[in-house]
């Protein structure tokens, strides 16, 4: 199990904190497919500079988050790990 402190630790270290957050979850108003096409690729971008990509994706998988880009993978990626 992860800890609260860790938990921060490694999101301190994130390349996806600041105002480039905004590209990992959609936007309030609805969004056309190829504008969510367009935000994930920024995102999965983003995620690929990323020194704690596998403690986010580990954390996404472990609380199994459904919304937003965790560790370079969308909600439908993650997915498929569950089953796993």
């Amino acid at each position: 199990m992860i800890s609260q402190v860790e938990t921060i630790d490694w999101q301190l270290r994130a390349a996806c904190r600041g105002p480039q957050a905004i590209v990992f979850f959609p936007p309030l108003s609805p969004e056309r497919r190829d504008q969510k096409r367009i935000r994930e690729r920024h995102a999965k971008a983003i995620c690929e500079t990323c020194i704690v990509r596998e403690d986010c994706l580990a954390h996404a998988l472990a609380i199994r988050e459904q919304h937003g880009i965790w560790g370079g993978l969308n909600a439908r990626e993650r997915e498929k790990l569950w089953a796993v």
